[in-house]
């Protein structure tokens, strides 16, 4: 994990990378999971049987929000920055899901920083590129441009 000692070091940082999360296996219990804590049953993610005929590959998919869901922990793998009281989901500019990730394949986040604005006094916004990079394949399973707020 990257130490950043204060926002001023971090907005010294803009438009580089921060750096990658460790690898994280989508298997089929976490995409059960993820079906029932959000009622999204659909086959493609649950019928493994189904799959093996019937889908690209033969097995299920994770949904892309499933994903999407995975910024957070990752993210807080890449970097801390000293001197934050808390770092917050700010919301989302913009999001692709570019490459379908099959359960048992494993997914990283490539995370660029874009930009970093004080908003109010001891609040900073920071954008981001969220890159997850889907193992083995030349396309990433998602980006998005990711916000969050800093509080100091």
């Amino acid at each position: 994990m990257r130490t950043i000692d204060g926002v001023s070091a971090l907005k010294a940082l803009e438009g580089q990378e921060l750096g990658h999360s460790d690898w994280v296996e989508i298997d089929q219990a976490r995409i059960q999971a993820f079906a029932d804590a959000t009622g999204d049953h659909q086959w493609i993610h649950l019928d493994t049987e189904r799959a093996k005929t019937e889908m690209p590959g033969g097995k299920t998919i994770a949904h892309g929000y499933l994903t999407l869901s995975l910024l957070p922990m990752l993210s807080q793998q890449i970097y801390q920055v000293n001197g934050v009281k808390s770092r917050l989901n700010y919301g989302l500019d913009r999001v692709r899901f570019t490459t379908p990730v099959p359960a048992g394949s494993r997914v990283r986040l490539h995370l660029t920083l874009k930009s970093v604005e004080e908003t109010a006094p001891g609040r900073w916004l920071a954008r981001s590129e969220a890159r997850v990079e889907l193992e083995g394949s030349a396309r990433p399973a998602c980006v998005a441009d990711t916000l969050g707020l800093l509080l100091v």
